[in-house]
């Protein structure tokens, strides 16, 4: 009889409940015994699967980094223009960091450097090329303004992630974090686009000329 879980069952279970746990929590206050009792499994499992937290800490970042790169390729090829690439990544944004807790980027920045780096290449490399890439698909459709710099504008968009996972800028006893990421997102969209982008957004929302 096949058991119920096989050794990649059991690690990518472990990576998807961990990082679950790493998000609501953050890194560090999470224990090897929080995350065995939290899959009510034995330590021994999950040390037979990795060498210790420091390495499913990693692979979980890993594993979440190329989902986000899969799906950054499925907004772009699946959206009707800029702006819809835009709306769509706005309600992924919502999903993913409603119930994040901002300590998590802290905790990995402070105590895991080689996770942090994982994180800052993904920043500058796959997410610094989408904005381009949907900066210069926003002007070929007249939505964006083409007077724009691209470079100071991609630069722009990421410092403002940055800022707005920033838990001395925005405190979190005084903001939730995907409304940060949200407001942010919205604001760099609205000074980017053409009166014909104007009416698209509305359009996307659901807002007459008259609201």
């Amino acid at each position: 009889m096949r058991p119920f879980f096989n050794e990649m069952e059991i690690k990518d279970r472990i990576l998807t409940e961990s990082l679950g746990m790493f998000f609501r929590q953050g890194i560090r206050r999470v224990t090897m015994d929080d995350i065995a009792n939290h899959l009510a499994v034995s330590k021994k499992t999950i040390y037979s699967c990795f060498k210790d937290k420091d390495e499913i800490v990693q692979k979980a970042c890993e594993s979440f980094l190329n989902e986000n790169r899969c799906m950054l390729k499925e907004y772009s090829q699946e959206s009707k223009d800029a702006i819809h690439e835009i709306i769509i990544s706005m309600q992924k944004l919502h999903e993913t960091f409603s119930n994040l807790n901002p300590v998590l980027f802290d905790d990995m920045q402070r105590y895991y450097p080689k996770t942090w780096k994982l994180f800052l290449k993904f920043k500058e490399e796959s997410i610094a090329a989408t904005i381009e890439k949907n900066l210069k698909k926003g002007i070929a459709e007249q939505l964006y303004r083409p007077d724009i710099n691209l470079k100071i504008l991609v630069r722009l968009r990421l410092e403002e992630v940055a800022m707005g996972m920033n838990a001395e800028v925005f405190p979190p006893s005084q903001f939730k974090i995907h409304e940060v990421q949200l407001a942010l997102l919205d604001h760099f969209l609205h000074g980017i686009v053409t009166v014909k982008g104007h009416r698209l957004i509305n359009k996307y929302k659901n807002i007459t000329d008259e609201d």
